[in-house]
């Protein structure tokens, strides 16, 4: 019985010896083994609310591996500070370039339109706004109406453009809000060329705003029933002919377009 027992604790001693040894191992392959390169992340300290110009309190940094990193984020937080944010970012947040804008062209509205946009303002009253429920970022489309006078008069309606952005309401552009306010003007975010349009409906007759969902991506491109030209009419085939004969006796021939006179001999 003694020698069984010496004989188990030595196999639990050179088991407990060969776990020591792998264990060992294993700490100097991962101590030797080559680091991953890093990168240092800015990301967001506290909440930084839409249109709000970022300072240092909001920023912090952290490490990442490289591979981690998402290639359009800052390196350092005094790249940030001074910058525009154009969307609300949460604490923890990787802040990245596209959602920042510079400041110092102009004001928050100007740093907020996209390039290659413009932004314009309309009047408008609790009904064209929607009962008050349109607030910066919400997406419209505009309705024109008009009168047409004639032998009958009769109005008509429809869609001129499509899937506008608004910018902001009345001079609120934050989009922290979400109960619905009466506001006296809406400014929207429109190419040029829809700013015609736009100006073009207001001077013509009244134009409602209609709440769009801000999933649907349908129809997208502009429908302006006003600008579709009419396609050009076939032209007519001119029927040649001659100039009438003198008085007389005569037989006058037709055959499709040509007109043949033939005199008869008196």
């Amino acid at each position: 019985m003694k020698r069984r027992g010496i004989l188990l604790i030595m196999f639990s001693l050179a088991l407990a010896v060969f776990a020591a040894w792998v264990a060992k191992n294993r700490v100097y392959a991962r101590l030797n083994a080559p680091q991953e390169p890093t990168q240092t992340v800015v990301v967001a300290a506290l909440e930084i609310p839409f249109g709000e110009k970022v300072e240092a309190r909001h920023l912090k940094t952290i490490t990442l591996p490289s591979s981690a990193a998402l290639g359009n984020h800052f390196d350092k937080t005094d790249d940030v500070v001074g910058l525009l944010a154009l969307q609300k970012s949460i604490p923890g947040e990787i802040l990245l370039k596209e959602h920042f804008a510079d400041r110092n062209n102009g004001s928050t509205l100007a740093a907020i339109v996209k390039p290659d946009m413009r932004a314009v303002s309309v009047r408008v009253d609790d009904v064209v706004g929607v009962a008050g429920f349109l607030l910066p970022g919400n997406h419209v489309d505009v309705v024109a109406a008009r009168t047409i006078e004639g032998q009958t008069r009769r109005s008509e309606a429809h869609t001129v453009l499509h899937n506008l952005s608004v910018l902001a309401v009345d001079q609120t552009a934050s989009q922290d809000k979400d109960q619905p306010v009466v506001v006296r003007a809406v400014t929207l975010e429109v190419t040029p060329k829809q700013a015609e349009i736009l100006v073009k409906a207001r001077e013509e007759g009244r134009i409602q705003l209609t709440l769009r969902n801000p999933m649907d991506k349908s129809a997208d491109a502009d429908l302006v029933a006003d600008t579709v030209e009419p396609k050009a009419a076939p032209p007519t085939k001119k029927i040649r002919s001659t100039p009438p004969s003198s008085p007389g006796n005569g037989v006058t021939i037709i055959r499709g377009t040509n007109i043949h006179n033939s005199e008869s001999a008196t």
